[in-house]
C-alpha cells in the first residue's frame, strides 16, 4: 500500500551536490507534508527538513543555505537537493509523510522511507 522509496544517495566529496528523490505512493500525497530526516551512526536521527502541502519550507541549522527541499505533486515525489556537502552531512537519508504540519517532530509522521545512504568523504 504505502511506499516512500528513496533515492539519489551516494559517494560525493566535500563540497559537492547530491539530489535525493522520494517517490511516493498510497496515500494523497498533495495533501500531506513531506519532510527529510538523517541519522548518522551512533547519532539519533535529525530533522533536516520539511515542505508543507502547500509547499512552505523550514530547515534545520545544519543545513539552511546548502539544501533545498521541493515537491512536484503530479508526480508525487519530494527532493532534497544537497550542496556544498560536509563529511558531517554523512548519514542515511529517510524521507516521510504526515497530514498534519507539526513539521519537527518525529512522531508526527505518518510514513518513513527505507533510507538512502549518503557519504561525504573529505
Amino acid at each position: 500500500q504505502v511506499q516512500l522509496v528513496e533515492s539519489g544517495g551516494g559517494l560525493v566529496q566535500a563540497g559537492g551536490s547530491l539530489r535525493l528523490s522520494c517517490a511516493a505512493s498510497g496515500f494523497s500525497f498533495n495533501i500531506y507534508a513531506m519532510g527529510w530526516f538523517r541519522q548518522a551512526p551512533g547519532k539519533e536521527r535529525e530533522f533536516v527538513s520539511t515542505i508543507s502541502w502547500s509547499g512552505d519550507t523550514m530547515y534545520g541549522d545544519s543545513v539552511k543555505g546548502r539544501f533545498t527541499i521541493s515537491r512536484d505533486n503530479a508526480r508525487n515525489t519530494v527532493y532534497l537537493q544537497m550542496n556544498s556537502l560536509k563529511p558531517e552531512d554523512t548519514a542515511v537519508y529517510y524521507c516521510a509523510a504526515q497530514r498534519g504540519s507539526d513539521y519537527f517532530a518525529e512522531s508526527a509522521y505518518n510514513y518513513w522511507g527505507q533510507g538512502t545512504q549518503v557519504t561525504v568523504s573529505s
